[in-house]
């Protein structure tokens, strides 16, 4: 049997929508915190900001489907083990983020006391989440899941510049094809596929 040598052009597409959909997210999260509350541009980065959220959740539920159905590449044969549990232990870890970070900005949302409806990218009516959105009390739930979005956006910024730096360690210093596995070929031949070891 044998599997891809690098990923398919969806996982490919989905991988790099999903990095510039996070680092905008970043940006304009630490913009729009540091802008006079209730300004006006302060309120437009909040509604874009949480459009960018919940395609951040849509692409990270389509993306672990497409996982399940297509299987990823085998990280190198060369790679010790404890590099490889740390990989696939980065990679659960960003998964986690990716689908905890969205649920926790909709909840914030839901159990904010402005009570402000979310139309993403200003068309689409977007609920808020159930049952939060129902409490008579949301004040302390508020502070926990605000509190938790922020810890999670740090965490996923230390996590992703470790994968970051990881790939630019295989690319520059090991010099196999981790990083080209999933960087687009535009026009490049792809490289023969691998056979799988049992």
């Amino acid at each position: 049997m044998t599997v891809a040598a690098r990923y398919n052009s969806v996982a490919i597409l989905v991988h790099w929508l999903t990095v510039i959909a996070i680092l905008s997210l970043l940006i304009m999260g630490w913009t729009m915190t540091s802008l006079p509350p209730g300004s006006p541009d302060q309120f437009k980065l909040f509604q874009l900001h949480k459009s960018v959220g919940i395609t951040v959740l849509a692409l990270t539920l389509f993306r672990a489907a497409w996982r399940l159905a297509h299987r990823p590449p085998p990280l190198p044969a060369h790679m010790p083990a404890w590099e490889k549990w740390a990989a696939h232990l980065g990679h659960a870890g960003l998964y986690a983020l990716l689908l905890g970070m969205p649920l926790t900005g909709w909840a914030v949302v839901s159990t904010s006391k402005f009570n402000i409806p979310t139309v993403l990218y200003g068309i689409i009516p977007f609920p808020h989440m159930p049952v939060l959105a129902d409490l008579e009390n949301k004040a302390p739930v508020n502070d926990v899941v605000s509190e938790a979005h922020e810890l999670a956006a740090w965490i996923l910024v230390a996590l992703v510049v470790v994968h970051a730096l990881a790939a630019l360690r295989h690319h520059f210093l090991v010099k196999d094809d981790v990083l080209l596995r999933m960087v687009p070929r535009f026009g490049r031949r792809a490289p023969a596929p691998a056979a799988l070891q049992d």
